[in-house]
């Protein structure tokens, strides 16, 4: 059976384990189900998720244009600290940031290849820890903006990492942490101006369990411009990733916009 489409990142569902979604327009694909078979995906050609058009993909599924050019992708989004829509002062679209960046945010502490801090729109709660491969995860503040999350995501940079080791996060290498612990030690670390938001009594650990037959001792990533045609078994899938028997693992986040074929 072949499906094709552009690829998007897979959608999620909460449960033990987590199931995965790859939508195209016209289907979708339980990749849950294909756990143990063969696949096969071929590079067909590129189209922006913005503008549609059928243009070299730059980065986050975005062509050159448009990744200058969209507020989708303005640095706050990276960097929330840069958010200025609760000064109303616009970056690139005033209305898209203060409806993205005027909500409420989550500051956490999430496990995946080591302790890591992170933002996240509530409403992205827990598909975003699933995004990154955490294992376990926190909530240590709620704000009212991107902008206050993103002050006490810098503070707690000095102390944790921001970004996670995806290497290990798929060797599935990284050690246990007491995540209540830590939070612990993080009330004293974060700007006075959003001491009041802490978290002081909720103590609710995400744990997260991912559907994987086998963790790979190394991993290979597959880059569909330098591969454009690729076959193996299907053994796992954590984070944005697919995990092959091989230990060739695919970034599908890392592929957005790009046109495939994926045949079982």
């Amino acid at each position: 059976m072949t499906y094709q489409g552009v690829l998007t990142k897979m959608q999620t569902e909460i449960g033990d384990p987590i199931q995965y979604y790859l939508v195209f327009e016209d289907s979708f694909l339980n990749m849950n189900q294909l756990l143990s078979k063969e696949i096969e995906i071929n590079f067909v050609g590129y189209q922006c998720l913005n503008c549609n058009k059928k243009k070299k993909i730059f980065r986050q599924g975005f062509c050159y244009d448009c990744f200058y050019s969209s507020p989708a992708v303005g640095d706050w989004i990276m960097r929330p600290e840069l958010s200025t829509a609760h000064l109303g002062i616009a970056d690139r679209d005033l209305v898209y940031e203060e409806k993205v960046q005027l909500q409420p945010h989550v500051v956490y502490l999430a496990s995946s290849s080591e302790i890591k801090v992170g933002v996240t729109r509530k409403t992205q709660v827990p598909t975003r820890w699933i995004d990154q491969g955490a294992t376990q995860a926190i909530a240590i503040v709620e704000v009212p903006n991107r902008y206050l999350a993103g002050i006490t995501e810098v503070a707690l940079k000095e102390h944790y990492a921001d970004k996670t080791n995806w290497r290990k996060m798929l060797q599935n290498t990284a050690e246990t942490f007491d995540l209540l612990e830590e939070k612990a030690k993080v009330e004293r670390l974060i700007p006075s101006e959003v001491q009041e938001y802490f978290y002081a009594q909720k103590e609710d650990v995400y744990q997260l369990h991912y559907p994987v037959l086998n963790y790979p001792g190394k991993v290979a990533s597959l880059n569909l411009d330098k591969t454009p045609s690729f076959q193996g078994k299907l053994v796992g899938i954590k984070g944005q990733y697919l995990i092959f028997e091989n230990g060739t693992v695919f970034n599908i986040r890392g592929s957005e916009g790009y046109i495939v074929t994926i045949n079982i």
